[in-house]
């Protein structure tokens, strides 16, 4: 591919008539440049390309350690196609045992996979026309305008775009809250994804880290008291609908009640929240709490490829269109304004959400949730039936449980980890039978643990879930405050 590019190239134009044969000989053995008599005994000066430069650098192989569930690469001398059936294996393997991260891999693109061969590219603002033809906005503005829907604002009110993922909609509206309020300080909990204080370092904003409880939920109390710690500094939330790690949601409407309490005006705070996952999922579960812009809220952040799934990593963020006066530019030769993190943007995962969206429709998103919430509650029973410490969070189909002490079992279910707990979460295509042949593993596996060491048995996890700790001290513990 890029060698024969590269060389065929250079060939044409310097080379004079030498062979392409001779001409990737030279290249491949020493990446120098025939010369125009085809004598390759003596270097061109100076070289054209680097000795590294070649065909062969492209070839890798793939091997499946089974030892370790991983497959590593190397180089090969293998054909393209062949590269790509192992790859194809790999990735089907690793899919079968894909437990750890919140993607929904149930999904069926058939039908518009012939968009692929387009470079459909939607750069610029996707409210305004472009230069550039092959985009696909019509299909980004339908998506935006469902989830503008779906949070509650109206059409003339809202701005927002079809992002590369949830980290870059929580860049861009840290970004927007950072020009409205230039002098504010960022609170957001110590439990919130890692973007959020990626933002804070790349906009050089104050930051606060806000302690959480065992729930993963924002500790109110010590909220309160480091924002009244700074009342002479405006304010910047982020309040996550859904943690990384134990999927827990924050009380907005408790976290604007300490704003009053704290006589903190609306022109004085801006509240970004973080919904990667549940800010799809919760306004079709009856009787959750509200997020909405009904609410003095922001800008709302959520990723595609999570609970809708996509081939591609993707994402959606809402701000209120009064705060774009405060980042946009005009760029001339776009015929547009730059209002969006990246300039060109991915014109496919429009194309590939307004599919979901339309296939499924709210009727399907529903059933989706509801059995994701089942399966959920499905999983932490059969971990309770086992001794197995566990918690699940309202609202959350994020299970957590005490970390296996098998890396091996941790690396082939790639079970996201963090100290003493990991979780598992469950997804559209999680069905029950996955999860009990999970459980049966990992049960086989703390026995195969626990009879090489005893002390190994169960983890105290009592730091990290508080009650919902079941290792032999706690359940004696609590029996002994029972009694």
């Amino acid at each position: 591919g890029v060698s024969n590019g590269v060389s065929n190239g250079v060939s044409n134009g310097v080379s004079n008539g030498v062979s392409n044969a001779k001409f990737e000989e030279a290249v491949h053995s020493n990446g120098t440049v025939p010369t125009s008599n085809g004598d390759l005994s003596k270097p061109s000066s100076p070289s054209v390309l680097p000795p590294s430069l070649s065909q062969e650098s492209l070839f890798v192989d793939l091997r499946f350690d089974e030892s370790k569930d991983q497959y590593h690469v190397k180089k090969s001398t293998n054909t393209t196609n062949q590269i790509l059936q192992d790859f194809a294996e790999v990735i089907k393997s690793r899919t079968d045992f894909h437990l750890g991260y919140p993607y929904n891999l149930n999904y069926n693109h058939d039908e518009i996979l012939g968009f692929m061969r387009y470079s459909i590219n939607n750069l610029g603002d996707p409210f305004d026309d472009s230069n550039y033809g092959v985009h696909s906005r019509p299909f980004e503005l339908a998506v935006l305008d469902f989830f503008a829907r779906l949070w509650k604002i109206e059409k003339p009110d809202y701005w927002g775009y079809v992002t590369t993922s949830g980290t870059e909609g929580n860049l861009h509206g840290l970004l927007v809250a950072r020009e409205v309020l230039p002098n504010a300080i960022l609170y957001a909990s110590k439990e919130s994804h890692y973007s959020v204080f990626k933002a804070a370092r790349f906009y050089r904003m104050d930051a606060i880290s806000i302690d959480t409880l065992h729930t993963g939920e924002i500790d109110y109390f010590d909220l309160e008291k480091k924002i009244s710690e700074n009342r002479d500094r405006e304010v910047i939330l982020n309040v996550n609908i859904g943690t990384t790690v134990k999927g827990a949601v924050d009380d907005l409407q408790r976290i604007l009640r300490i704003l009053v309490s704290l006589n903190v005006p609306e022109d004085q705070f801006y509240i970004h929240c973080d919904g990667a996952l549940f800010a799809l999922m919760l306004p079709f579960v009856k009787y959750s709490p509200e997020v909405s812009f009904a609410l003095p809220i922001d800008s709302v952040s959520v990723s595609g490829h999570k609970f809708l799934g996509c081939p591609m990593p993707c994402g959606v963020i809402i701000t209120r269109k009064k705060h774009l006066e405060k980042i946009q530019t005009n760029v001339e030769y776009l015929a547009s304004k730059d209002t969006t993190i990246m300039g060109s943007r991915n014109g496919h995962a429009p194309l590939f959400l307004w599919y979901t969206l339309r296939r499924k429709g709210c009727a399907g998103i529903i059933d989706d949730v509801r059995q994701c919430i089942e399966n959920a509650k499905y999983l932490r029973d059969r971990f309770k039936e086992h001794g197995i410490s566990c918690m699940l969070n309202d609202l959350s189909t994020t299970v957590v449980l005490e970390r296996p002490y098998d890396e091996e079992f941790i690396v082939k279910w790639q079970l996201a980890c963090q100290g003493s707990i990991a979780h598992v979460v469950v997804m559209p295509n999680i069905t029950k039978k996955k999860l009990d042949t999970f459980v049966e593993a990992l049960v086989l596996s703390r026995a195969k643990v626990s009879e090489k060491n005893p002390e190994l048995s169960s983890r105290c996890v009592k730091v990290d879930v508080g009650p919902f700790c079941s290792c032999p001290r706690c359940v004696d513990s609590a029996k002994g405050s029972i009694r």
